[in-house]
C-alpha cells in the first residue's frame, strides 16, 4: 500500500511539474536563443528516443531530404515541438501503427503564401509527422491549438502541447498545416524558413503554361484554396467551376460532365469519402480526368483504386503555380 501511495504521489508530482513547465513556456511565448541549426541533427536524437521508448507495435520511419537547408532556431524548442508531435502520434495509435517523420526543402511562392495566413514567399524546410491512428474529427480540427483544449483523459494531457507548439513555430516565423481523417490518421506539417547558409543551385526561369479555355472543376472544402486556385487558373486562361464537398462535386459534374475537362479533387473532404466520390464520378463518365490534391500521402491501395477510376496525377499541397499549371497542361493533353 505504501508503495502505491508513493507511486501515485510521484506521478501526481510529475504531472504537476509538467503542467507548470508548459504554462511557463506558453506564457513566455516559447522564445529561445536562435542559432543556425541542422534539423537532421535534432530529428536524429528524437529518432533514438522514439525507437528506444515507444511500443514495439508502432513502426517508425524517418526520411531525410538530401542537402536539407539549415534554419535559424532554438534547437531545444524545435526538439520540444517534434517530440510533442511524436508523443501525440503514439497516443493516437493505442493498437499500433506507423509513425513517419520526413523532411524536405520547399519553395513557397506568392500563390501558396496566400493560402496560409502566416506564410511568406521564400525557401522553407518542411517537417512532417504522420501517424496511421484514430484521426481528428472535423468538428475538433479547428480547436486543437486552443490553450487547455485536449481530447485525452483527465491526467493524461494538459491541453498546452499543441498551443505551445503553435506559439514556438510562429515565433520562428513558420506555420503549421494539419490534415486528418477519422480512422485513417493525421499529418502535422511544420514549415520553417530556411537560411541562406547552404548553396542552392539557381533554377532556370521557365515560362508558365497557359490553358486553352478548358473548364476545370475545383473541389475543396477550404474556401481560401478554392478562391486562390480559381483566380490563378482564370489568370492563365482556364474557366472554373467549384464545389465544396463530394456531394456537390457529383451534382455539379452530373450537370456539366460534357463540358468539364479536368477535376481538381482534394482527397480530404467532409460529407462523402474520396473513394465513393471518385467511383460515382467515374460511373458518370469512365473517361473522366481527375487530378488529386492532398497534404497527406495516400496508401498504395487507395492510390491504385483512384488511378483505376480516372485519377491521372497527384498534387502534393502546398504546390506552386508552376507545378499546378504544368500538371494541368499534361493531363489536358492526354
Amino acid at each position: 500500500m505504501r508503495y502505491w501511495r508513493t507511486k501515485i504521489l510521484s506521478e501526481s508530482t510529475r504531472r504537476g511539474v509538467d503542467l507548470v513547465t508548459q504554462i511557463i513556456s506558453f506564457s513566455r511565448g516559447a522564445e529561445g536563443k536562435n542559432t543556425a541549426i541542422q534539423v537532421r541533427d535534432v530529428i536524429a536524437e528524437i529518432q533514438r528516443i522514439v525507437r528506444q521508448t515507444f511500443p514495439k507495435n508502432i513502426e517508425t520511419i524517418f526520411n531525410y531530404a538530401d542537402s536539407l537547408a539549415k534554419i535559424e532556431a532554438d534547437s531545444t524548442l524545435i526538439h520540444q515541438v517534434l517530440m510533442n508531435l511524436c508523443v501525440n502520434a503514439r497516443d493516437a495509435m493505442p493498437n499500433g501503427g506507423i509513425l513517419t517523420v520526413s523532411t524536405e526543402n520547399l519553395k513557397i511562392d506568392e500563390n501558396s503564401a496566400k493560402i496560409h495566413l502566416d506564410a511568406r514567399p521564400g525557401d522553407y524546410i518542411a517537417i512532417s509527422v504522420t501517424d496511421t491512428g484514430m484521426g481528428i474529427p472535423p468538428e475538433l480540427i479547428d480547436r486543437i491549438f486552443d490553450p487547455f483544449f485536449t481530447t485525452k483523459d483527465i491526467g493524461k494531457g494538459t491541453g498546452l502541447g499543441l498551443s505551445t507548439t503553435m506559439k514556438i513555430i510562429k515565433n520562428h516565423d513558420g506555420f503549421i498545416k494539419v490534415d486528418s481523417e477519422v480512422g485513417k490518421g493525421t499529418c502535422f506539417k511544420i514549415y520553417l524558413p530556411a537560411t541562406d547558409t547552404y548553396e542552392i543551385q539557381p533554377q532556370p526561369i521557365t515560362k508558365l503554361e497557359s490553358g486553352s479555355n478548358e473548364l476545370i472543376l475545383i473541389v475543396d472544402d477550404e474556401t481560401s484554396i478554392r478562391s486562390i486556385t480559381s483566380t490563378t487558373l482564370e489568370t492563365y486562361n482556364y474557366r472554373i467551376l467549384t464545389a465544396s464537398d463530394g456531394i456537390e462535386a457529383i451534382a455539379t459534374y452530373a450537370e456539366r460532365k460534357h463540358d468539364v475537362d479536368v477535376i481538381l479533387l482534394d482527397l480530404m473532404m467532409p460529407s462523402l469519402d474520396i473513394l465513393t466520390t471518385v467511383r460515382t464520378i467515374y460511373k458518370l463518365n469512365p473517361n473522366v480526368r481527375i487530378i488529386a490534391m492532398s497534404g497527406l500521402v495516400a496508401n498504395e491501395q487507395i492510390t491504385q483504386t483512384l488511378q483505376e477510376c480516372g485519377v491521372m496525377a497527384f498534387l502534393k499541397k502546398p504546390f506552386t503555380v508552376e507545378h499546378l499549371l504544368r500538371t494541368l497542361s499534361q493531363v489536358c493533353s492526354q
